[in-house]
């Protein structure tokens, strides 16, 4: 009998308490009462599945009363909304950082389950349980992530008496190893990429395993997903085979516990192709069509569609006929998805893995077939038959999901956190998949956990939000999502928004030439020079300040002397701007007030000047600038961020009020320079700092490789940080020797930490020489 060592706190709707640690014997006398009625449920319900779908009519059991969300952000988020529709109480566990999150705010019940790290909240079974026990939710819903393909956590639900809303423990087993479900596969005759899929996990074993099927090879952990803990290794050395298997082995053990790796045979010119299998506990089991997530980044997907572009009928029958005798062959229950890597330049599919649980981009299987799979899996939870056959199962339009994250695409797709100081959104036309009857409209679905003034952390995934578009046709469903991208406005954290646009646009990805290489492969063109800014863009940012900061109401000689000439009532004004990134030079905006929202304004950005007459400006929110600059009218987006009152000014732009400006479907982010007397007040204390290797984002420390007095050569490892369950290898930039190391092994660094300063060697040191 577990006893509970730790408060855990309670929210509900009305109050939020904290409730006092049971004793033993409390907890003893209070578990029958909820256990029995929930042990009753499951044994009930595992009598009951016998019954046949000719007559479930008559036999179909009622949904739960009350299910528990063992996750956080916008699954969590989803499964509630559902669970809302259908009459089912929601309770929502979270860590303490999460305590304002949408998902907390959103359930009926909510309890704080431990601090931050994940290891301490979201993965520890037992406090989940305890949450089981004392707010009687029947069944535990696990998302995605975290402990959703964790069989021990499924089997000891089971022994609880409450459902899993997933497979069973055998399934996850099977099917979640993925050395194992190869294994099955090759037994049904599903071919399998090439590759080691034993328990040996000795290095240099791993390696001559490598060796004989040729470089390059992919290190997978064999449980997990999302690209945790996998490497691609090109250089066929044992070093680097070595830093590929230990940078892989440490983020599974993170991330799922396990740190046992397989090693295949990489295919250079891959697709990723799925298939959503959906199965019930009387043995019928679908397929509901497949997707295409091939463009991804780090090995995780940002952008998924369905079904998959360019599949003959008969490829795509096949797909779904060996996926759904994968799921048979172990007995599957709930939400699956069956995952193939198609080789685009032998036209071969191969067997990859089994996803024993709902997918991120399960809403374009929604989309296409007009179905809420979030409910069909409550349904099979309960015991009931699946909704539909094979037969039954549309397939209608085409549709689109783009991931966004939290992240730096131009700083390798690194993770950022930090507040979501604004965010705006465009307004989507559905909550839920919207019925397909043939008469497709677009249509256009937002899946988010976190709202404006949230925090994205370091300890988590930094997903934020999923765009999800639907049209007759792919041509339709790609042109909603870039109008949707276009509308997507984020400040606070850098997004990879733009990015997600861009390649939206970019035609060979209109063309559906789909590979998982496609972001390498066309990196020039989903990454082209940033452009200088237009003068129009310079001066819609200058009249925004200008109208923001020029008093309305109460106008008196003091609110206005900062702006006024003596002896006259002309509003004049020098602006000055500087584009957030580049070296460029800053621009001068000259503003002149010539009557009621009127101004002449002189934009001198190097060369010669422009001048744009008679701007018509207001503002018609914090946030929303009116204009006519030129023939051009419209509405822009301008938001200001400015520094913490506790930051010393100085000439790094960290330390300056920005402004993001969202213009034609990009974001511009100009700084407003620090005076110089408030420059002298400050100092330049980032611009005193040494040269040397600094955190590119908030990271905890996993490993400081290296010593004061080491040399080290140019590409060296010599730090490894940990981000949102990233793992990121700091080497060093020149040959030299550590002069100092300004961090320690598990510490938290906060974005622009010095970890260590490398003096450069001028000339070779004499005892080196060989």
């Amino acid at each position: 009998m577990h006893t509970q060592t730790a408060p855990i706190r309670h929210i509900t709707a009305l109050q939020k308490r904290t409730l006092a640690t049971p004793s033993t014997s409390q907890t003893r006398l209070k578990l029958p009462m909820v256990s029995v009625e929930t042990r009753a449920f499951h044994n009930s319900l595992k009598d009951e599945v016998a019954f046949s779908t000719a007559d479930s009519s008559t036999t179909r059991r009622p949904h739960f009363d009350k299910i528990l969300i063992a996750n956080r952000g916008e699954i969590a988020c989803r499964v509630i909304r559902t669970a809302k529709k259908l009459g089912i109480k929601t309770v929502a566990v979270y860590s303490e950082v999460d305590q304002d999150a949408l998902h907390v705010q959103m359930a009926d019940e909510a309890y704080c389950i431990g601090p931050a790290p994940s290891s301490e909240s979201y993965l520890r079974m037992d406090k989940i349980i305890d949450v089981c026990r004392q707010s009687g939710a029947q069944a535990v819903h696990p998302g995605y992530g975290f402990l959703s393909e964790n069989a021990t956590f499924a089997e000891r639900l089971h022994n609880e008496g409450i459902v899993f809303i997933g497979p069973p423990s055998s399934a996850i087993v099977s099917m979640g190893s993925k050395s194992e479900s190869k294994h099955i596969m090759i037994s049904a005759g599903v071919p399998c990429v090439p590759g080691y899929h034993g328990k040996n996990q000795d290095p240099e074993f791993l390696y001559q395993q490598a060796k004989q099927m040729g470089f390059p090879v992919l290190i997978k952990a064999i449980h997990g997903g999302g690209g945790k803990g996998m490497r691609t290794v090109d250089e066929d050395t044992f070093e680097a085979f070595q830093e590929g298997l230990s940078s892989a082995k440490r983020e599974s053990l993170k991330a799922f516990g396990n740190d046992t790796v397989l090693i295949e045979k990489y295919i250079e010119r891959p697709r990723h192709v799925e298939v959503q299998v959906f199965a019930d506990t009387l043995g019928n089991a679908v397929s509901l069509w497949e997707r295409d997530c091939s463009v991804q980044r780090r090995n995780q997907k940002i952008i998924e569609e369905a079904p998959a572009p360019g599949l003959s009928p008969e490829l795509r029958a096949d797909l779904g006929e060996k996926a759904v005798a994968a799921a048979n062959a172990v007995k599957y229950v709930g939400a699956g998805t069956v995952e193939f890597i198609f080789d685009n330049d032998t036209q071969d599919f191969y067997f990859m893995e089994m996803n024993t649980r709902l997918q991120v981009e399960h809403p374009v299987t929604e989309m296409i077939t007009g179905l809420d799979l979030v409910e069909w899996q409550l349904e099979v939870a309960a015991g009931n038959p699946l909704p539909l056959d094979q037969s039954s199962i549309p397939l209608v339009g085409h549709a689109f999901e783009a991931r966004i994250y939290a992240e730096n695409p131009r700083n390798q797709f690194l993770p950022d956190s930090g507040p979501l100081l604004y965010l705006s959104t465009p307004t989507p036309t559905h909550v839920f998949a919207p019925t397909q009857t043939g008469d497709v409209s677009p249509s256009l679905r937002l899946e988010q956990g976190f709202n404006q003034g949230s925090q994205i952390g370091v300890f988590y995934d930094p997903m934020i939000a999923k765009v999800i578009t639907h049209g007759r046709d792919r041509t339709e469903a790609l042109r909603v999502l870039r109008k949707a991208l276009d509308e997507y406005h984020v400040v606070g954290v850098s997004t990879n928004v733009e990015f997600l646009r861009t390649l939206a646009g970019n035609q060979a990805f209109i063309d559906r030439e789909l590979e998982t290489g496609f972001i390498p492969k066309h990196f020039d063109d989903l990454f082209p020079p940033i452009e200088k800014p237009s003068p129009e863009v310079f001066a819609m940012a200058a009249v925004f300040v200008t109208l923001r900061d020029y008093p309305k109401t109460n106008n008196t000689p003091w609110t206005t002397l900062h702006s006024r000439r003596f002896g006259g009532d002309v509003y004049e004004r020098l602006i000055t701007l500087q584009e957030d990134t580049g070296d460029r030079p800053a621009v001068s905006v000259s503003v002149k007030a010539v009557g009621s929202n009127r101004f002449d304004l002189t934009v001198n950005a190097g060369g010669e000047p422009t001048t744009f007459s008679s701007v018509t400006a207001r503002l018609t929110s914090p946030t929303t600038l009116s204009a006519r600059i030129g023939n051009a009218f419209g509405e822009t987006t301008i938001v200001s961020q400015k520094p913490s009152p506790a930051t010393p000014a100085s000439t790094s732009h960290n330390t300056m009020e920005r402004l993001h400006l969202f213009v034609g479907g990009q974001k511009t982010t100009l700084v407003l320079p620090s005076p110089k007397w408030l420059l002298s007040l400050g100092g330049d204390i980032l611009g005193a700092l040494k040269g040397g290797l600094k955190a590119p984002m908030p990271s905890l420390v996993v490993e400081v490789k290296v010593k004061v007095g080491e040399r080290v050569e140019k590409g060296q490892a010599v730090v490894v940080l940990e981000s949102m369950k990233t793992e990121t290898v700091m080497r060093a930039d020149r040959k030299g020797v550590v002069r100092s190391v300004g961090c320690k092994s598990g510490e938290m660094v906060e974005e622009g930490r010095e970890l260590m300063d490398i003096e450069e060697e001028e000339g070779e040191v004499e005892g080196d020489k060989v």
